[in-house]
C-alpha cells in the first residue's frame, strides 16, 4: 500500500504492508470485532446453561459425587407438592401484579405526558424508588411494617384508621398484598417511564388531527393511543411477566415464603431444593423447566402481538 505524506514541503511516498487478506473481508472483521461480547456471553450464560442441563441429568449433591440418573429429577416433580403450590401461587401472583402495574404505571405515565411548569419534580418522584434496590426494598418494607417497632401501625392508629395492629404478613391474603404494594412501590416508576417513552414518540399532529375531528378524550386514549402505544404495552409486559415468575427477594425477604408456605414462589422451591436440601439436581430440574416454560411463554407473547400488529 503506497501512502503520500510530505517532509519538508516535498511530497514523499511512503509504502506500507498490505492487511492480511483475511482483515479484507467484511465477515472476518465482523467476526472480530464479535468475538469478545461472544466470549462474554458464552462464559457467562451458555457454559453455565449447559452446566444446569447436565446437572438436571444427575443425582447431584453439594458434597460427594455426582452419579447419572436421568430422568428422575424431571419424573419427580409431579411429586413435590410444593413445587406444585408454588406454580399456583407464582401464577396467580403474577396475574395481579401484571395488572395492577400496568395500570398504575400507565396511569402515571398519562399524569406526567404534557410538559408544564413542575413536571420534572413528578417524573422524578415517580421514578426515585426505582433507584432502591430491591433487597433493600423489601427490608424496608419489613421493617415499616412489622408490628413490634414498625411506624405504619402507630400512624394509622394515631389517624383512627385501624383500632389495633394490622398483621401485614400474618395472613396469606395479608402477606400477598403487602408484598405486591412493595412490588407496585418499587416498579410502578420504572414502567411509567417505560411507558412515557412510548408515549412521547407519538406525533402530536395525530392528536390535533382526532380533536379536529371531534373526537373526544376517551376516544383519543382507546383508537389513537393504546393502539401506537403496543409495541411499548409488549415490552412492559415481557418485562413484568417474566420478573414476576422470577421473583425470590420479595417472598424471601419480606415474608420468608410465610405464613405456612402460602408466600413460596418457583424460585424459592428451587433456593431451598439446592441449599437446604442440598439437592442440586433436583434444583437444577426445575430450572430447566421454569426456563422453557419462560421461552415458551414469550414466544407466545410475541406471535401475539405479532398478529395484532
Amino acid at each position: 500500500m503506497t501512502v503520500i505524506t510530505k517532509r519538508d514541503g516535498q511530497a514523499v511516498r511512503a509504502t506500507r504492508p498490505a492487511p492480511p487478506s483475511w482483515w479484507r473481508s467484511r465477515g472476518a472483521q465482523g467476526w472480530l470485532y464479535a468475538a469478545p461480547t461472544a466470549l462474554i456471553v458464552g462464559v457467562l450464560f451458555l457454559a453455565p446453561l449447559v452446566l444446569i442441563g447436565w446437572m438436571s441429568l444427575n443425582r447431584w449433591p453439594l458434597l460427594g459425587q455426582a452419579r447419572f440418573n436421568a430422568p428422575d429429577n424431571y419424573a419427580k416433580i409431579a411429586d413435590n407438592p410444593l413445587f406444585l403450590d408454588a406454580v399456583y401461587f407464582t401464577l396467580k401472583y403474577t396475574v395481579i401484579t401484571t395488572i395492577l402495574l400496568s395500570a398504575v404505571a400507565l396511569g402515571l405515565a398519562l399524569l406526567v405526558q404534557e410538559r408544564r411548569p413542575g413536571i420534572g419534580f413528578f417524573r422524578t418522584a415517580f421514578f426515585l424508588p426505582g433507584a432502591v434496590g430491591f433487597a433493600s426494598a423489601a427490608l424496608l418494607f419489613y421493617g415499616m411494617l412489622n408490628n413490634d417497632f414498625g411506624p405504619i401501625d402507630p400512624i394509622l392508629q394515631a389517624l383512627g384508621i385501624i383500632d389495633e395492629p394490622v398483621k401485614w404478613t400474618g395472613t396469606p391474603n395479608m402477606a400477598l398484598f403487602s408484598t405486591i404494594t412493595l412490588v407496585l412501590w418499587r416498579f410502578a416508576g420504572f414502567n411509567m417511564l417505560i411507558l412515557l417513552t412510548g408515549l412521547q414518540a407519538i406525533p402530536l399532529e395525530v392528536y390535533e388531527a382526532a380533536r379536529s375531528d371531534g373526537a373526544n378524550r376517551w376516544q383519543i386514549f382507546t383508537r389513537i393511543t393504546l393502539p401506537l402505544l403496543r409495541p411499548t404495552i409488549a415490552l412492559m409486559l415481557i418485562l413484568s411477566i417474566t420478573g414476576s415468575l422470577l421473583a425470590f427477594d420479595q417472598f424471601f425477604i419480606f415474608t420468608n415464603g410465610g405464613p405456612d408456605n402460602s408466600t413460596v414462589s418457583m424460585v424459592m422451591v428451587i433456593y431451598r431444593d439446592a441449599f437446604t436440601r442440598f439437592d442440586l439436581g433436583g434444583a437444577a430440574a426445575l430450572s430447566v423447566v421454569l426456563l422453557l416454560a419462560l421461552v415458551a411463554l414469550n414466544v407466545l407473547q410475541m406471535r401475539v402481538l405479532r398478529r395484532s400488529n
